[in-house]
């Protein structure tokens, strides 16, 4: 697969997913078994570690994590190798960091400037993935049970009259950088409910059912911050699987100054010059996390005047 080195964290097509090898149990059987073979153990969502970074596993020590494991799943070739996910949930913390010789848990997010960015997007993505088969347990039509299926890239309701197959799901939600109206070079940030005082950020919601995602970031924009905005414009999208998202940015241009916030999500929105926002991060407040994709919306607009 090719590596997209401009890519946001956790994406950048670093993995080839093998989608074809899924359905094919002998060739599965046999990478389980490889010298090569990696195995990433995760517990409750997060990743095990050692001093080195994150646990990888092979020969007898992944035996071992597999004999334990919740689920198993195929998540394709990394570096030419076949990689798997181990999801250790079930066993206690002390139990599963004993069975891999890991020394702690922490949530990727916490790793960012530590791994690599292949590295950082294979974590996230064996994340999402078995976070997902643990909220799956069941089926929703008819309260049966769900096994994997597809080397964990589905689950089929074991009921007999059911039969339902499902599919890991992702949640679209819309980041935006609103600009003022006319050349004045200034973009609105508000302060969100349970942050503290003096942090700002970018807009963003979930995409509701029927809308499409310019729909999303007209309607977020005017519920939140009671701005009208035109010329919604793309501006790339972030795989942010915490625990399935799918973040995609957009630049939008307000009608008027006006800001009217809703109390609810937004305590206070307000509009920067880029001067405003270069002594903020000067004086030590941050542009958004160093992983997120509205710090890339952020310093994008700084950089654009």
């Amino acid at each position: 697969m090719r590596e997209d080195k401009a890519a946001l964290a956790y994406g950048g097509g670093w993995v080839n997913r093998a989608g074809a090898l899924r359905a094919d149990p002998n060739r599965l059987a046999a990478l389980l078994i490889a010298p090569d073979t990696r195995f990433l153990p995760l517990w409750r969502d997060r990743c095990l570690v050692n001093g080195s970074g994150p646990v990888q596993l092979n020969g007898e020590v992944a035996e071992r994590a597999r004999a334990t494991a919740e689920e198993t799943v195929f998540l394709g070739y990394a570096a030419g190798r076949a990689v798997f996910a181990v999801d250790l949930s079930g066993l206690t913390q002390e139990v599963a960091l004993a069975t891999v010789g890991a020394t702690g848990v922490v949530d990727v997010r916490g790793l960012v400037g530590q791994l690599g960015p292949a590295e950082a997007a294979l974590q996230a993505y064996a994340r999402g993935l078995l976070h997902w088969h643990r909220q799956q347990q069941y089926c929703g039509t008819c309260g049966e049970s769900t096994r994997a299926r597809e080397a964990g890239h589905a689950r089929r309701c074991s009921g007999p009259n059911c039969d339902r197959l499902y599919f890991p799901r992702i949640e679209p939600a819309i980041i935006v950088l609103v600009e003022a109206p006319g050349d004045s070079g200034r973009c609105l940030l508000a302060r969100h409910a349970g942050t503290a005082e003096g942090a700002y950020s970018t807009l963003a919601g979930f995409v509701e059912v029927g809308e499409t995602l310019e729909d999303a970031v007209r309607r977020e924009v005017a519920e939140e911050a009671g701005v009208v905005v035109t010329d919604v414009a793309y501006q790339g999208s972030q795989a942010w699987p915490f625990p399935a998202g799918l973040m995609v940015g957009f630049r939008a241009t307000a009608a008027t100054d006006e800001i009217r916030v809703d109390g609810v999500e937004l305590l206070e929105a307000r509009w920067f010059t880029r001067a405003e926002l270069r002594e903020r991060s000067a004086a030590g407040h941050p542009l958004g996390r160093l992983d997120s994709i509205g710090r890339h919306l952020l310093t994008g607009w700084l950089a654009s005047g």
